[in-house]
């Protein structure tokens, strides 16, 4: 029960990795709520985490967010924790990336993220944890992933600098990186259904432990995170990967 009270807010917690940690949040005694683009899966989700409350947001949209904030003001006068979970991708050659592609994954994945923190920030205070979903894509070179990696580097820099100028407010600011993971994105990757099973392949074989995560084997980082027992813990990128980056 480390979030015995606490309220959380979950953006991009209606599937996969936020989901997982939504539900366990709740599990630990936390007010949760949570946002997403799709209006089934966020109806799903709170219906399977009792108390949960959920609001239909597009984080690419950086004012969509008003209402949850609202209602977690109204209802608490306070937020303790912030997972930004949102993120989408695309597989595609560097001659082929075209400019609506780079900005429709950077307005979610960087641009959508940071506005997501900085609207959230007036509700925080002393003891806040902010935990982004970063990716190994950012430090390693998977041909095809550019525009994603590129959006996860960048969310990365945004991670340390966060840090580092609200250390002094008493607000942490960790990154958890997954490597490959079983979770929706998979499936809306620009790749045709056929090349999926082909993907997934590829991904488990570059794991050393040759096999994809998750996503409870990611929530249980993003939770130790946000919680107290990692209190002299801000600025880090924790790679939950199975070993790629470091073996």
């Amino acid at each position: 029960m480390r979030f015995k009270d606490k309220v959380v807010l979950v953006i991009g917690g209606n599937s996969g990795i936020g989901r997982a940690s939504a539900e366990a949040f709740a599990a630990e005694g936390a007010h949760v709520f949570l946002t997403g683009r799709d209006q089934k899966t966020i109806d799903e989700t709170v219906a399977a985490i009792p108390g949960a409350r959920g609001f239909r947001a597009d984080i690419a949209d950086i004012n969509s967010a008003a209402e949850v904030l609202a209602a977690i003001k109204a209802a608490h006068g306070r937020l303790d924790v912030l997972f930004v979970n949102a993120g989408i991708g695309v597989f595609v050659p560097v001659p082929e990336v075209t400019p609506a592609q780079w900005d429709e994954i950077h307005n979610v994945n960087l641009r959508g993220c940071f506005f997501a923190v900085q609207k959230a920030l007036p509700l925080m205070g002393k003891g806040g944890a902010i935990v982004l979903t970063g990716s190994v894509g950012s430090v390693s070179a998977v041909p095809g992933n550019v525009v994603y990696a590129a959006s996860k580097a960048g969310l990365r820099a945004v991670a340390r600098t966060l840090a580092v100028e609200l250390v002094g407010q008493g607000i942490r600011v960790n990154m958890v990186s997954p490597g490959p993971t079983e979770t929706p994105i998979i499936n809306r990757s620009g790749l045709p259904a056929e090349a999926i099973p082909g993907l997934r392949n590829i991904m488990t074989e570059a794991v050393p432990m040759k096999r994809m995560g998750v996503p409870e084997e990611i929530a249980r980082p993003v939770l130790f995170l946000a919680s107290d027992e990692a209190s002299f813990i801000t600025g880090i990128d924790l790679f939950v990967d199975g070993g790629c980056v470091e073996l």
